[in-house]
């Protein structure tokens, strides 16, 4: 009976446990000072409780968006073994050219990566975001991908304790009941070692923290910590399946809110 309540236990929790995946695009700083390369690392794992890393293949796409120019970044990979709190995996590291004022969209279409606990495949495709000078040219606008989440508000220097809201979007319409999970970076990678640095929270009981989208696709979270924020609409893509797989296509946005000093 006892073998029985366990696994019935481990079989509703999987579901949390795949969802919980989100997709860096990390970098140590939002707001960029002087002109140069900024490195950056793609890493496919568990930040809040610094937890499991899955292998991440090479990028279908890897670009950013200046000044509503697109910019291939894909030969910048290169890869990186990724050590978290339970694990290590494969991760890459690349590099982002800042020059001009502005914003800087980092945009990632992963390869789609095999949940073999729930048989299916998942595809983040990401965004994140860069600034030089506190010139705002492109993180309001969407990129054109299959599904993506829209900031409404700046998402490079939100303040903690505020508020975000974001749209998701598919093929450029909104998507109404979007599941959107909500991700805290507690744990930040450490860029010269490529290891996870000591977590600087904990989840909160009750498993993954969950918006729902409204009929215009618009949803809204009260930011309650000064860091990086991911948010994951679950599912919201026009794919739906990959080698005769179930397909999660999700939209991935990373913000970063800061304390009033």
């Amino acid at each position: 009976m006892k073998t029985l309540l366990s696994a019935a236990a481990a079989a509703v929790a999987l579901p949390a446990i795949a969802n919980a995946h989100f997709l860096l695009e990390y970098t140590t700083d939002t707001m960029i000072e002087k002109p140069g390369d900024v490195p950056v690392k793609l890493i496919f794992w568990h930040p809040f409780e610094n937890g499991h890393v899955m292998d991440l293949e090479k990028p279908q796409e890897f670009y950013v968006i200046h000044n509503g120019e697109k910019t291939d970044l894909l030969d910048t990979l290169e890869p990186i073994r990724f050590t978290g709190g339970e694990n290590e995996g494969a991760a890459f590291k690349g590099s982002v050219p800042v020059k001009r004022s502005g914003d800087y969209v980092l945009v990632t279409v992963p390869q789609p990566y095999y949940e073999e606990s729930e048989d299916i495949y998942i595809q983040q495709l990401t965004k994140a975001f860069l600034n030089r000078n506190e010139l705002p040219t492109d993180w309001m606008n969407p990129v054109g991908l299959p599904t993506e989440i829209i900031p409404l508000n700046k998402p490079t220097n939100i303040i903690a304790g505020s508020t975000f809201t974001g749209r998701v979007l598919a093929d450029g319409q909104p998507v109404a009941g979007a599941e959107i999970e909500i991700e805290y970076m507690a744990a930040e990678p450490d860029m010269e070692s490529s290891a996870a640095s000591a977590p600087k929270a904990s989840p909160m009981p009750g498993g993954a923290v969950v918006a729902i989208s409204d009929d215009n696709g618009y949803f809204s979270f009260g930011v309650p910590k000064a860091g990086y924020w991911g948010f994951a609409a679950l599912g919201s893509g026009p794919a739906t399946e990959h080698e005769g797989k179930e397909l999660s296509q999700d939209a991935v946005i990373w913000i970063r809110a800061w304390d009033l000093e």
